[in-house]
Formats: structure tokens, sequence, C-alpha cells
């Protein structure tokens, strides 16, 4: 009981100083309470989704995916024939049934040819209305479409584009363009996660979606009163037997879940992932926290020894003020988790994905979780610092207040260190020697793991020396006061490396993905120099394949010199080591797609592989199964025959631009696939006549004028497009990785503001002799500033070495290219400088504001 109170006695005494690292601890749980709020939220949203438009039976085609996905090689979702209907009404058990019609493989616009899609990246679905739609909207304004000239629209996305009664409509599918006048507009009376929905008649959306009538995508059934759905399924398959695929609502509603759930893994764990960076660099904060306080109060630690306490009290009381900490910490964190949450799905909501506040999940885990990774993390970090106070003799109460005899960096620690950075150097050096990607990822995750650890420990004997260095090049220029702060800095190297620590964590990873985002940036660049051949690239940005219509409107464009089509499609290999390899990637082209990209060969030439019943297969490929020049595949296509072709040529497998990549022609792919099974193209190239590439660039833009869908970029665009995606990518990051910067910005003001106290009768002393106010405040600047450039220095240093050890690893995919981001680099260096001048304000005004008198009779 005498502990617990001396350690609440002390914690409410230093509540001020312990208020930084509360809030380090709080921001850590509230990242990680939040993502988990947030993610089980997304969840629950979608589960309702699901299970809400889900009927009792749902009957679709064969190849049908079960989470009805319609996007397919030809453009048109699988569709079932009108019959089917007619017999599911007939089986015993079926109240109702109706057919349905939707498809995600499309585009619509408005008046002005301008996209409705959301931005979100939900996706965009067109459909007729139904009974089973009517479950999860109400019709708000006019009515349900009811001819070929009428269409219904969501709420959310009229309100988002200003859309209203009358107003004129595209729907742009592989089969042509429809326009209607909406005629309706319905809201959802359950959470819509940012998909934009379109509803037409029945007729009107068959032969808008798939071009013929008397078809459904599927068809819903309606259990009778006291029949389950397990028996109306059974009764289902008996009528209609093998040939349809038939499921449950809770078979539908766990193929949507299952659909979601790799996106809201990848999405959780990421997040958590950099939570976990932030809770690391709390942790510096944690230790520099006790460490300091400790050291500030040895000599009542002293006189608690000498007056009986034992070291295992000692080292308790200092605990207990960790689980304080702790809990104080992880419960205000888990608070916020929730108001994080909350703030992220408002800011989903202003992109596109509308989430309900009525939908929020707070399982019990979430603040489980939030507490215990708060007080345990809190409690080993001051795990050390308590065992160093345990260890303060009572002799200790007889001499100043002061360090602990320990502050000098064991020679033993920087031993460990030394040994771990060289270990994970030799790991990073293996990474670079590595001759498989898989191989290559282990060395860099250990030698990553390895070296930082080792620099976390060494950073005291490193702080010694770099800060000398900068204090040579930052600190003289300021005279007296730049060498004051200097020592300063170099008193307590353990502080000042576990300070610095905090910094170089997170900007170590801004170099890394710095390194790694440019040298992508620059190898796909250099791979389009040295291997596209052709002046434009025609695609969809949405993923839309590209229709008959528009490839034709492409081929009327005068100045173009060659069109190229590009398609993809999937067969069962049969090779000569006698496997047959299933769903295998083919690609087929024109023949000048062996002029438009340049893919190097080791064997043959790729020119070849567009002769007849010819094809070319990738260097890896040919090595697992024996392929040479002149062996023959056989290709088993679905929906169409078997063909045999022969080998022409052999590419390498690690080019930058379709990698692994085997081709065919497009004449050979349709003798052997039937006109309504042949794969719309994925990419249209297009190659401009001597001299005429500006005019053909701008005729060819007013050429797909009408189909909006698609992007006509020459080879600049396609730089800039792919540069701004990997940018977008890289801003996220840096977005997530901001929370462990500013944790680590909280450890450079709390490690100021504490040593500010430390020193309280130095301070005195120093103002006593003669220091303004303004040089005691500069001094305590300056040495933020070079502790903040000691952490940059450090991070960025072993960024840029991970960067470019991992971009060995992606010269393996073919990005050979290694390209350092100065600019960048350096910024976040300077940057840094600024950062240690804002850390400092509060402690260099504190310390400017302390009576001269009371500040030398200090104890």
């Amino acid at each position: 009981m005498t502990v617990l109170k001396t350690s609440m006695r002390n914690f409410l005494a230093h509540k001020g100083r312990m208020a930084l690292s509360a809030v380090a601890v709080l921001l850590s749980v509230a990242f990680v309470s939040g993502t988990l709020v947030f993610t089980d939220t997304m969840s629950t949203t979608f589960d309702k989704l699901f299970a809400a438009t889900a009927s009792d039976v749902t009957v679709s085609a064969k190849d049908a995916s079960d989470s009805g996905e319609t996007t397919s090689e030809t453009g048109k979702p699988p569709v079932i024939p009108e019959s089917v209907l007619a017999d599911v009404r007939k089986v015993d058990g079926v109240k109702s049934a109706e057919g349905a019609l939707h498809s995600t493989s499309l585009t619509v616009v408005d008046g002005d040819k301008e996209s409705l899609s959301p931005t979100s990246g939900g996706p965009t679905i067109v459909g007729n209305w139904t009974a089973n739609d009517a479950r999860t909207m109400k019709i708000t304004s006019g009515a349900a479409p009811e001819g070929p000239d009428q269409v219904m629209v969501d709420a959310d996305t009229a309100d988002k584009h200003g859309l209203k009664l009358g107003d004129e409509i595209g729907v742009i599918s592989v089969v042509g363009t429809h326009t209607a006048k909406i005629s309706g507009i319905a809201d959802f009376t359950v959470t819509n996660p940012g998909a934009a929905i379109f509803f037409l008649d029945t007729r009107t959306a068959q032969q808008a979606l798939i071009g013929e009538s008397g078809v459904f995508t599927y068809v819903n059934a309606t259990a009778a009163d006291g029949v389950s759905d397990a028996q109306l399924k059974k009764n289902v398959v008996a009528a209609l037997g093998g040939d349809y695929k038939v499921l449950t609502a809770k078979e539908s509603t766990e193929a949507g879940q299952k659909d979601v759930e790799g996106f809201m893994s990848v999405l959780k764990y990421a997040m958590l992932g950099f939570a976990g960076i932030a809770f690391l660099v709390g942790i510096f904060l944690i230790i520099n926290t006790f460490s300091m306080l400790v050291a500030q109060r040895t000599r009542e630690i002293g006189l608690m020894r000498a007056i009986g306490s034992s070291r295992k009290q000692v080292n308790r009381s200092v605990l207990i003020e960790a689980l304080l900490l702790g809990v104080v910490g992880s419960v205000l964190g888990v608070a916020a988790g929730v108001g994080l949450a909350v703030g992220l799905m408002k800011l989903m909501g202003a992109i596109g994905m509308e989430l309900s506040t009525d939908d929020l999940t707070v399982a019990w885990t979430t603040p489980a979780i939030g507490l215990l990774l708060g007080v345990v993390v809190t409690v080993l970090a001051a795990y050390l610092p308590a065992r160093r106070a345990g260890k303060i003799s009572p002799m200790a109460a007889l001499r100043d207040a002061g360090a602990p005899a320990d502050a000098r960096a064991s020679w033993i620690r920087g031993g460990i260190g030394t040994l771990l950075t060289a270990v994970g150097a030799s790991a990073l050096y293996l990474t670079s020697t590595a001759d498989e990607a898989t191989e290559g990822s282990m060395w860099l995750g250990l030698g990553v793991v390895l070296s930082l650890i080792g620099f976390v420990l060494i950073g005291p004997l490193l702080a010694s020396g770099v800060v000398r260095v900068l204090g040579v090049v930052v600190l003289r220029v300021f005279g007296p006061v730049g060498r004051m702060a200097e020592r300063n800095a170099l008193r307590n190297p353990r502080r000042t490396g576990a300070t610095g620590a905090a910094l170089m964590i997170g900007l170590a990873l801004v170099a890394c993905l710095s390194v790694v985002g440019s040298s992508m940036v620059a190898s796909a660049t250099d791979e389009l120099d040295r291997t596209v051949g052709t002046d434009f690239i025609v695609q969809s940005d949405s993923g839309q394949l590209i229709t008959p219509q528009a490839v034709k409107a492409v081929k009327s464009t005068p100045g173009l010199e060659r069109i190229t089509e590009y398609k993809w499609t999937e067969a069962d290999f049969s090779t000569p080591d006698g496997k047959t390899v299933k769903d295998t990637a083919i690609t087929a082209a024109d023949p000048s797609y062996a002029s438009d990209v340049r893919t190097e060969t080791v064997a043959g030439k790729l020119a070849d592989a567009y002769r007849p019943d010819s094809m070319s297969v990738h260097e890896d490929f040919a090595k697992d199964h024996g392929v040479s020049i002149g062996s023959t595949i056989g290709l088993a296509f679905e929906g169409g025959s078997t063909g045999r072709l022969t080998v022409r040529a052999i590419t390498r497998s690690d080019t930058g631009i379709d990698p692994g990549g085997m081709y065919t022609s497009i004449d050979t792919l349709a003798k052997y696939l039937p006109a309504e099974k042949m794969p719309l193209d994925q990419l249209v190239f297009a190659t401009a006549k001597e001299g005429q590439q500006k005019a053909a660039y701008t005729a060819l833009k007013d050429s797909l004028h009408d189909y909006p869908q698609y992007t006509v970029r020459d080879q600049t665009e396609y730089k800039e497009a792919l540069k701004d995606q990997i940018g977008q990518l890289l801003n996220m990051i840096y977005g997530l990785l901001a929370l462990a910067i500013v944790v680590a910005i909280l450890g450079v003001v709390n490690t100021l503001a504490l040593s500010v106290v430390e020193r309280t009768r130095e301070i005195g002393l120093m103002r006593a002799i003669g220091l303004s106010r303004r040089q005691l405040r500069r001094m305590i600047r300056l040495e933020s500033v070079v502790i903040a450039l000691f952490g940059a220095l450090l991070g960025l240093g072993l960024g840029m070495g991970w960067g470019a050890t991992a971009q060995q690893l992606l010269a393996l995919e073919g990005l050979k290219v290694l390209e350092v981001p100065w600019p960048t680099i350096i910024g976040v260096f300077i940057g840094s400088a600024f950062v240690g001048l804002f850390a400092a304000l509060v402690p260099a005004f504190r310390a400017g504001r302390m009576n001269v008198l009371n500040a030398i009779a200090t104890e």
C-alpha cells in the first residue's frame, strides 16, 4: 500500500512532465482502436447490405461468380435463358420468382458526357428494377422506369452530380450507347457503400446490356411459408439439374463477404502496421521520460533506500507510475479512436463511400486490445528506467541530484548494436545478390529489422561523433551559445540517441519508400523509352474493355499508320513435359504488336509468334516445362476448341512491361474461339504517320469523343499517369507515417522540457553570470535542432540503404533503374531542422521565464 501511495503521489506530482508521454500513448492507442472500429463498421455495413439484397435462393449461370460480379472478357455478364424463370416458378416450395439483370462492365454519363461513376472506386451498376431491389430502396421522387426512354437513379448519385427528373443520361455498354431520361430517384433504406446504381425496365435492360431479349443474369426465388432456404435450393437443383449455379441467401451473403474480406484485411493490417510504428516510436519517448524522471529524483530515491525501501519496492514504484500512465493514455486513446473512426467515415463519405454512423461497431475486443497494448507497451518501456532506479544506493541521498552513474552509453550495448548492424548489413548484401525475389525479400526483411535495432542500440555512440560534426557545421556559427547547445546534446548520449532514434524510424521509412517509388517510376519510364514504339495508347482508366465500335472509330482516324489490338484470355496449357497448367493467361494481338512493344527474346523472334498456329512463351515457363523453339503446346479454350500451337519465340521473363507475357495472334485465337466468346480489347495502340503525330493525336481524341470511358495518352502522358499513381500511393503512406513522426516530435518536446527542469539550477547560474533570455532560448532551440538533424541524418541514411537494396529486388522483376530522389531527401533533412525549432518553442519559452534566484536555489 505504501508503494502504491508513493507511486500515486509521484505520478500526480509529475503529471505535467508525464503529459506528452500520455499523448504519445493516446495517439498510438487511438490509431489502433480507430482502425478496428472503422474496419468493423465497414464489415457491418457490407454484411447488412449483402444480407438485405440476397434472395432466399438465387439461380445464375454456371460460370457466374458467387458474388454476382459481371465483368468478363467479352464485356457481357454470363446469362441464363428466360425459360429458367418459368421452370423455377413451377418448383415445389417457391412462393414467387423474378428474373433480374445487371452489369458492371459499362459507363454511365450525363448529357455533357461526364462520367457518373463513383470517384471512390465503387462499382457502377445498371440493371432492371425488381421487387428484390424494392426491399433495400424506396422511390422518393418520380416513378420506376416503364419504357426504353426512362431510367431511374439512386439518390446519392443524383445528389452528387446534381441530377433531377427529366435529365438525360447515357448507358455505354459493349452493345452500344442507350440514352434515356430520369423518370425516378430511389433512396437506399440500407447504407450504400459507394455504388452508383441505375435502373431500366426489363426489356430495355436486356437490349442495352446484353443485346438480346429473353435472358437474365440471375433468377431470384422466394420460399413459401415453412420452406427453408436449404430445402428450396434442393428442390430447385432437382428441377434444373447441374447446369446452373444455385445459392441460398446465406451462401450469397458469405460470397459477398468473402469478396470484400481481402480488401478489408489489407486495409486493416496496413493501418495497424503504421500504428505499430507509432508505438515503437512512443517507446523511446516513454523510456526517455522515465529515465529523466529517475535521474531527477536520484536523491529522493536514495533517501527512500536509506530509510528502508528495498530495490523491489523502488522498482515497483516506477512501474506503477508507468501503469497509471498507460491506463490513462489508453482509456483516452480508446475514446479518441472512436472519434477517429467517425472522422474516417466522414472522410470516406466526402469521396463517395457512404458509411452511416448508425452502423458504428465497437466490439468488446477493441477497447480490450487498445488498453492491453497501451498498458503493456508503456510498462515494458519503463522497465529499464525502473530497473536503474532500483539500483540507486542509499549513498545517492548524500550527492547532488543528477544523472545516474550509467548515463554513459554501455560498451556492452554498443557491442551488441554493432554486431546486429553488421549482421543486418550482411543480410541486406545477400538481398542484393539473390536470384529470386522470394528469397531476397526474406533477407531484406531480416536486414531491415536487424539494422534498425542495431542503429537504435549504437545511437548513443553515434551521437558523440555525429553531433560534434553537426556542431561544427551548424552550431559553431552561433558562437558560445552554439557550443553550449552542442555540449548539452553531448551531455547524455543515451538520451540524445533515444530521442534521435524516435525520429530516425519514421524518416527511415520515408526515405526508403521515396527511393523505391522514384526507382519504380524511373525504371518504368526507361522501359517505356526502350521498348514502346507506338505513339498513342487507348485504354479505360476504370478497367472497362474497349468495344468494337470504339475500335472502329480508332481505325477510321486519319493520320494513323497502324493500329494494334491487344486482347487477353485464359486457357489450359498442355506442355511437353506432360503437365496441364490450368487457367494460364495468353495475350492475343495483331502482328504489329512486335513493333509497338519491342519485347526482348532469348530465342527466336517475337514477330514469328504471330504466324498461324504459333505462340511465344516466357523464359521461366520454358525452363519449368521443357519448352524450346519448335515445341508444341496444347491450348484448351473455355467455350472453344483445343489447338496445338508451335512455340516460335521465348521472351525474357523480367521485362518491366507485360512481365511473363505469352503471345499469339488474334487470327489464331479466332480460329479456336467462336465470335461470341472472343474477348474484347484491353488496350489499343496507335502509331501516327511520320511527321503527323500532333494532328493524329487531336484527330484520335475527336474520334473517341462519343466514348468518354476511354482515355487517349501519348507516351509523355502515360508516364505522367504512372508517376501520379505511384505518387498517390506514396502520399497515402506518408500520411500514415505522419503519426509516427508526430509522436517523435512529441518525444523531442518532452526530452527538452524535462532537460530544462533537470538543468533548472544550471540555467539560473548561466542567467546570473550574464546569459540573456534570448541567448538561453536560442541555446535550447539549437540543441533541439541538432538532435532533430542527428535523427534525420541517421534515418535518411538508413532509409536510402534499405531503398537501394529493395530496388535490387525490383530489378529481378524488370525495374532496373535506381534513382534517389535527392530533392525529397534534402527537403526532409531541412524540414527536420524546422521540426527541431518547432519542438523547442515551448521548452525554450518556459526556460526563458524562469526566475533567476529561484532557479539557483533549486535543489
